[in-house]
This record gives C-alpha cells, sequence and structure tokens, in this order.
C-alpha cells in the first residue's frame, strides 16, 4: 500500500494529460476549419464585394506583414505575461474577432478596401504571432513518447477540416451564387470561421501549462539571429527561400482574381482545383520522405525547387480547365518536396533552446519576401493594366524568377538529417491563391518529429 500516492498521482496525471491532448485535437480540427471557411474565401469576398483584382490579390500577401512584425512583439508580451499559453489565447481571440468586420461586410455589402486590408492585417498579424509561443509551450505539455503519433493524429484532423471547410465553401457559394444570395453565404462562410476560430481558443484555455516559461529557453537579440544562420549554414538556405518566396508571390497572389474574373470560373470549379492541389501534397509527402531517406533532403529540396518553375508559367500555355487539373496535382507533389525538405534541412541546424527567437526571425524575413514579391505582381497589374495579357505576363515572370533562384541552391550545403527510416505525414496545409505556398513554416512540437514519424509508427 505504501505506492498507493504513487499511483493515484500517477493516475492523476494520465488523466489530465489525456484531457490535454484531447483539447489539442478538437482546438487543431476547429483551426483547419478556420482556415477553410474563412481564410480561404477572403480574396473571392473582395472580388465578390467590388474592391477590384488587384486588392484581391493584396489581400493575401500584404498584410502578412504585420504577422511577421508582430511576432516581433511576441518575446516581449510572452515575459510580460509570463505564460505562453496567455499570449497563444489573447492572439487566438483576437484572430477571431478579425472575421467581424469582414462578416459585417458582407452582410450590408459595404466594406472599403482599406477596412479590409486592416482587418486582413490584424487576422495575420495575431495568427502568425501565435506561432513561436505555441511551439514552445505545446513541446512542455505533450509528453516525448507519444508525439510522433499524437501530432499525426492531430494534422489528420486539421488537414481534414480544412479540406472540408473549403470545399463545403465552395459548393455554398456556388449554389447561392445561382440564386444571388452569395453576400449571405458569405458571412455564414465568415461568422462559421469564427466560431471556429472560438472554439479553438476554449480548448486552448482547458490545456495546461506545466511550464510556462521553460528554464532553457534563449531569446537571441534579432540582430545576433542571422550571424547564428551564416554559422550553421541554415543562412544560405534562408536567401533562397526568401527569394523562391518573393518569385513565387509574383503571381501567387492573382490566380484568384484571374481565375474569376479572366477565365469566368465558378465557385465549384475554383474549390475543385484548389482540393486537387490539396489531396495531391497529402498523398506526395510519405513518398517525399522515402525519397529523404534515400537520396538526402539536398537532392529532394532540388527535385523541389526545379519542380515549382514551371508552374505558374503552365498557364500561359493553356486555360483548358483539364490542363489546370493537371497543374494543381502536379504542383501538390512539387511543393510536397520542396517544403519537407526545406523543413528538414533548415531544422537540423536550429538548437531548440533557440527555436522561439530563430523562428520569429525566420517567418519575419519569409514574410517579407511574401509581400516584395506581391507588391511587384500588384504594381505590374496597376501601371499594365488588370488584363488578360498582363497577367499571362505575371504569370512567366514568376516562372523566370523561380529559375533565377535556382543559383542560390546551388550554394546551399548538404546537411546530414538524422531521419532513418522516416514515413512523412503532412502538416497542416493552407490552399493559398492556386497554389499551395505557405507563408510560414508550421509551428513545430519537437524536431522533426512532428512530421517524421518512426515507420513502425504507422
Amino acid at each position: 500500500m505504501d505506492g498507493s500516492p504513487a499511483i493515484q498521482t500517477n493516475l492523476q496525471d494520465s488523466a489530465a494529460t489525456r484531457r490535454d491532448l484531447s483539447a489539442c485535437l478538437v482546438e487543431g480540427a476547429a483551426f483547419g476549419g478556420m482556415v477553410g471557411f474563412g481564410e480561404t474565401y477572403l480574396p473571392a469576398f473582395v472580388l465578390a464585394i467590388g474592391l477590384g483584382e488587384v486588392t484581391a490579390g493584396l489581400i493575401s500577401s500584404v498584410p502578412l506583414i504585420a504577422g511577421g512584425l508582430m511576432q516581433m512583439v511576441s518575446p516581449f508580451a510572452v515575459d510580460h505575461l509570463k505564460s505562453h499559453k496567455r499570449w497563444v489565447v489573447i492572439c487566438a481571440t483576437v484572430q477571431c474577432l478579425s472575421f467581424v468586420p469582414f462578416l459585417v461586410g458582407a452582410i450590408t455589402g459595404r466594406f472599403s478596401a482599406a477596412a479590409a486590408l486592416i482587418s486582413a492585417s490584424l487576422y495575420w498579424g495575431a495568427g502568425l504571432a501565435t506561432g513561436p509561443a505555441w511551439n514552445t509551450w505545446i513541446e512542455t505539455l505533450v509528453p516525448r513518447p507519444l508525439r510522433a503519433r499524437f501530432f499525426a493524429r492531430r494534422t489528420f484532423g486539421q488537414q481534414f477540416f480544412v479540406f472540408a471547410g473549403f470545399l463545403l465553401g465552395g459548393l455554398w457559394l456556388q449554389w447561392h451564387s445561382e440564386t444571388g444570395a452569395s453576400g449571405k453565404t458569405f458571412a455564414l462562410l465568415f461568422g462559421t470561421a469564427a466560431c471556429c476560430r472560438l472554439i479553438s481558443a476554449a480548448m486552448m484555455t482547458r490545456q495546461r501549462e506545466p511550464d510556462p516559461v521553460p528554464a532553457n529557453t534563449r531569446r537571441i537579440p534579432i540582430r545576433t539571429v542571422w550571424p547564428h544562420l551564416k554559422a550553421s549554414g541554415g543562412g544560405r538556405l534562408l536567401l533562397y527561400l526568401v527569394a523562391v518566396q518573393a518569385a513565387v508571390q509574383i503571381s501567387g497572389p492573382y490566380f484568384t482574381p484571374f481565375m474569376f474574373v479572366q477565365l469566368g470560373l465558378s465557385y465549384a470549379q475554383f474549390a475543385g482545383l484548389l482540393s486537387a492541389a490539396f489531396l495531391a501534397k497529402v498523398i506526395a509527402l510519405p513518398l517525399c520522405g522515402r525519397i529523404a531517406h534515400r537520396l538526402g533532403a539536398w537532392k529532394l529540396l532540388w527535385l523541389g525547387g526545379v519542380g515549382i518553375v514551371p508552374l505558374a508559367g503552365g498557364w500561359v500555355l493553356s486555360q483548358n480547365f483539364a490542363w489546370l487539373l493537371f497543374l494543381q496535382i502536379f504542383g501538390g507533389f512539387a511543393w510536397a518536396a520542396y517544403e519537407l525538405a526545406f523543413f528538414l534541412l533548415f531544422f537540423e541546424s536550429i538548437d531548440k533552446s533557440e527555436r522561439t527567437s530563430v523562428l520569429t526571425f525566420y517567418n519575419l524575413m519569409n514574410t517579407t519576401g511574401w509581400v516584395c514579391g506581391a507588391l511587384i505582381g500588384g504594381l505590374i497589374l496597376k501601371f499594365v493594366g488588370t488584363s488578360y495579357s498582363t497577367y499571362l505576363m505575371i504569370f512567366g515572370v514568376s516562372s523566370a524568377a523561380r529559375l533565377l533562384a535556382l543559383l542560390l541552391l546551388t550554394r546551399v550545403r548538404d546537411v546530414p538529417v538524422e531521419s532513418a527510416g522516416v514515413s512523412v505525414r503532412t502538416m497542416a496545409v493552407r490552399p493559398g491563391s492556386a497554389s499551395l505556398d505557405t507563408p510560414v513554416l508550421p509551428s513545430l512540437p519537437d524536431d522533426v518529429e512532428a512530421v517524421v514519424a518512426p515507420a513502425s509508427g504507422n
């Protein structure tokens, strides 16, 4: 009987852990619903309400800089609050509220371009600010032996609701567009997205925070992060990433207005193209994991880097729906290779104790590249004109810029990655524009274990 108090304590801890993980699963699914129902359809809403093609492109790109800058505040906010969890819950709640202006605009039919960009900036700023802090918090919550299997389950649920959200949203819009009631449907989508994020925030409050500010957490001054990356080999890789991101976003944000305005695609066709790319990426990632194991992450990055080059230019060759569907599927495979390889190589060079600070710097650089590229595309459309031929021009320029970015990849050296016998599952995938370009790396619970699980764990 002497061991009974210890046994009881262990049982209580086990029960508390199960409650934490269950809440975390629901939270991930709710977050996926928010992305699928809400984030995906912001550019389509801007077009529907008459704010123009350039604004529709900028709504999913320029506001991202708010997220990059907001993350600079995160370390100070966490220090002030003495808790990573509190900061994440606050940001999630703000992100939920950012849908309110879109909801009101959809109901009233009146919404300015400035209001749209400010609301989107609030959405992205609050959303991206949660990343590094959530990463640090969740690592203290999920026991190491459970991480690979748990995050595979969480990712599957998140992906399912992202996919279900934008597929159902497209079908709802298609149905109501035929009756002239698409405004009310957008209001329903944004209201659903806000409710999903509210559920997500509520589920966060139900999870414990075993170690509010881990003792081994190091805050690296922003001016010293770049020397850290240069010394570890991550600097050249980061330069390549920023160049690719800028090249991709010359065209990326403008596929949605091109599809709706220039090609006249229906909401159902739009959702179908996104679904094809999404599913292709989900299917491709396990295969990419095996390629990384056999050939190495560096060669996989080359496969992905070369594969993404013709994706935008392919839209110049033909706008036949079957051809576009093929491009989406091919793009899903190419982006899966690129993102997984970069993930493996980049995080091999980051010490876990410095991860929050390095991720903050990384995301700032990434979003800066994203916004610069989008502004280049937007300026071309503004001064040359939003004509059919101008869109084809920026698609071609984007592919040419991606090809030039490969010159930076020649300077990236291979890094051994400890991932023997891997089976890879996708992290959260956000359908962006007509491609699956991810503005930030997903929040990372523990090195590569979050996406790279032992083969025996399948």
